[in-house]
């Protein structure tokens, strides 16, 4: 098991303890932290459980680099003994079989790699309840497509691919000068191997659960760092996907402004809202269930009309421009 931390101080220890606790055997996994320049305690409390097995390998790099978590992972696969690569990330949390259920699902099917669910937990506020709400709706797209064999997205905090795979792919190579992308860019290397060879463990079992973005500010550069990969998708499908959806999107923006000199244009306006509405309440119920957030689903029609401005606004700022991620400013 793999994990990538810089300053991470306030979680990492709960992880680690999470990642202790699993009921696979102890003898046939390894857990490598890889601090990536850290300026608090990181390194201090990784170290505080070498006894207990816990390998960690301090980035060191004297140039600069677009990549730092691309790195760190890189370093860490070339530690690693194992024959699966299992990634999390530093603030996340799991249940004892999380492990064990993701190598059987591995096993079973013989895949290259394999995604699992990510969700959002332990909401305080209504803001952080609206991103888990949309949160799901991405989880729920990548695994969608990759049921379909047209894989798209996917989430490192909760991912597992081969060793062998990566080194066969070279890794990051060609796509190493992105900050971003170490899980979507090379599950896209992957599909184009064979994306039948790429599938996703719907458990909740294998579920890895993570915290919302607190304020505004922190939840817009994640998401700026999200949508900056998707450009450089090999699979220019998706891309005129995303391009078809943000248009549509920008369409109902304009019909809006449209409607105020017109007022024919409410019409347009209410029938594509409709259509929005309906599609992403019959694609969302089952992810509520799922997650058991269905309580969230109350905030859909309200989620629903803030992601047009959304959408629009960071389709356009996700791909120019320089964004902060980890302390680091990003281009």
């Amino acid at each position: 098991m793999l994990i990538a931390a810089r300053n991470e101080e306030d979680n990492i220890a709960a992880t680690i303890e999470a990642l202790l606790a699993q009921d696979y055997p102890a003898h046939l996994f390894e857990i490598i932290i890889v601090d990536d320049h850290s300026t608090d305690a990181t390194a201090s409390i990784i170290t505080s459980y070498r006894e207990q097995g816990i390998k960690l390998l301090q980035l060191n790099e004297e140039r600069p680099l677009n990549s730092y978590k691309k790195k760190a992972i890189t370093e860490a696969i070339g530690l690693a003994t194992g024959e699966l690569i299992v990634t999390t990330d530093a603030d996340c949390s799991m249940n004892p079989f999380w492990l064990s259920t993701i190598i059987s699902f591995y096993e079973k099917n013989d895949y290259y790699l394999v995604s699992a669910p990510v969700v959002y937990f332990d909401e305080k506020t209504m803001f952080e309840e609206l991103q888990t709400l949309e949160f799901l709706y991405l989880i729920g797209l990548g695994a969608g497509m990759i049921g379909n064999t047209h894989p798209s997205t996917c989430n490192g905090a909760n991912l597992a691919y081969r060793r062998d795979i990566f080194y066969e792919l070279k890794g990051f190579q060609g796509i190493d000068q992105l900050a971003s992308g170490d899980d979507e860019l090379f599950l896209h290397k992957v599909a184009a191997k064979d994306p039948q060879k790429i599938g996703f463990c719907k458990s909740r079992e294998a579920t890895v659960y993570t915290s919302a973005k607190k304020n505004l500010a922190s939840f817009i550069s994640q998401r700026k760092r999200w949508a900056s990969k998707s450009t450089h998708y090999k699979r220019k499908s998706i891309v005129v996907l995303g391009a078809i959806i943000w248009s549509f999107n920008v369409f109902i923006c304009f019909s809006i402004i449209t409607a105020f000199l017109n007022p024919f244009y409410w019409s347009v306006v209410y029938s594509c809202l409709a259509v929005k509405l309906i599609a992403e309440l019959l694609f969302m119920v089952p992810m509520c269930r799922f997650a058991d957030r269905l309580k969230l689903l109350w905030y859909l029609p309200l989620l629903s009309i803030l992601h047009i401005f959304y959408l629009i606004f960071i389709g356009i700022a996700g791909n120019s421009g320089a964004y902060q991620w980890k302390g680091r400013t990003v281009r």
